[in-house]
């Protein structure tokens, strides 16, 4: 939930960057409308906050309906389609899941035996991706970048 290992928090901003570039290595024929969908992936978050798994998961379905609901509405926003094909869907949850991995290990302090115990590493996962917060102002630049580049 942005807690890191140092001075700076890290953004939501910064974890769909890292997700959509991860997206793009597992799917290098992504079009720029998939890529924007992965950037996308935590929009709902911008209305109702980033909140961690384990509480989402608590929540359970009304945290789901209300996600999926406002995940529908910010793609045809966007000119995406409100659902999504299975296997982009897909792809973008793998990539989402190995950057909650690269987070936790090499910026929230988890060692990989401990980040093991509460998400397994997921096959593939890259190496040699710069995970350096960025700070607030460059978070929102890059990401504004990168949408109307995708868009």
């Amino acid at each position: 939930n942005g807690q890191i290992v140092g001075d700076v928090a890290y953004s939501v901003a910064e974890h769909s960057l890292l997700v959509e570039q991860i997206f793009q290595r597992l799917t290098p024929k992504a079009t720029p409308a998939q890529r924007l969908t992965a950037l996308l992936h935590d929009a709902p978050e911008y209305v109702i906050g980033d909140m961690i798994t384990p509480f989402k998961a608590a929540i359970g379905t009304p945290y789901k309906k209300i996600e999926s609901l406002l995940q529908e509405a910010v793609h045809i926003r966007f000119g995406l389609p409100a659902e999504l094909p299975i296997g982009i869907a897909q792809s973008i949850k793998r990539a989402d899941r190995m950057a909650a991995y690269l987070e936790a290990t090499e910026l929230a302090g988890f060692s990989d035996t401990d980040a093991g115990k509460l998400f397994p590493k997921p096959r593939g996962t890259p190496k040699g991706i710069d995970l350096t917060p960025l700070s607030p102002e460059k978070a929102t630049r890059s990401f504004l970048t990168m949408s109307a580049s995708e868009a």
